[in-house]
């Protein structure tokens, strides 16, 4: 069966300028041109259009799904596969949300009773998911799957207090970074006030500390474009500060 750009916009729930801007980008171009010059689409197309608003559906940038729909060693299956169990930890995440705050409404109406560490465990578990997302994969080639596994189960079981002591460490950090930074010296005491805050940060989420891993951490966010990102939001340069101080530390 074949499709008008307009019916297949209304069959997909999508705009015909979002399938006009997924063809200019080579994303998703007709099968063919008719000689009224409309856009015809057939089955294939249908089911590449899926395919995207899986990937749409997930987060991923449009730029990032051309480059995996276009590469060569691209696998309908493989692909449908992933997205059901990204899908599958999307859902029950939700889940986990919604149990939280139909336990909170029951919490306010005198109905039942909800731990402290009950109300946040939805938004832990997001977190977990967020960095596995976007640092997995590193990260557990790295230190390996059952340090990554207990670091997460630490982070689950952590009380409120002391997620807020953590989450606070994270901004101390940033300061005292930020101030250091600009004296050009990873060796002043403000940078290694700097560095031993990061160990203490470190240290609620993995199950030990040690001088090796924490060095090693420091050289991953230099060598990982995406951490250089996140401490040189500010200032570029920081990532490589925080290494050298880190490495100073640790030494």
């Amino acid at each position: 069966m074949e499709y008008t750009i307009q019916s297949l916009a209304s069959l997909a729930g999508v705009s015909t300028r979002t399938l006009r801007y997924y063809d200019e980008i080579g994303l998703l171009p007709p099968a063919r041109i008719n000689s009224s010059g409309y856009r015809i689409y057939g089955q294939a197309e249908v089911n590449q259009l899926q395919q995207i608003l899986f990937y749409r559906e997930l987060g991923v940038r449009l730029d990032k799904i051309t480059e995996l729909m276009t590469a060569p060693s691209f696998d309908v299956g493989k692909a449908l596969e992933d997205h059901r169990e990204k899908l599958i930890e999307k859902r029950d995440r939700l889940n986990l949300l919604i149990a939280n705050v139909e336990k909170s409404l029951a919490l306010t109406e005198g109905r039942t009773k909800m731990s402290d560490k009950e109300k946040f465990n939805g938004f832990k578990k997001k977190l977990i998911e967020d960095n596995e997302k976007v640092y997995g994969q590193e990260v557990r080639g790295k230190y390996g799957d059952e340090a990554v596994n207990q670091s997460n189960a630490k982070l689950l079981n952590m009380s409120q207090e002391d997620y807020e002591k953590v989450t606070k460490l994270e901004q101390d950090i940033r300061t005292a970074l930020a101030e250091s930074f600009l004296t050009g010296d990873p060796e002043s005491e403000l940078a290694q006030k700097a560095a031993d805050l990061h160990k203490q940060w470190i240290s609620y989420y993995w199950p030990q500390y040690s001088k090796e891993a924490h060095a090693g951490l420091a050289q991953m966010y230099v060598a990982d474009e995406r951490f250089t990102a996140y401490y040189d939001k500010e200032q570029v340069g920081t990532a490589e500060f925080l290494r050298d101080a880190i490495l100073i530390y640790t030494k």
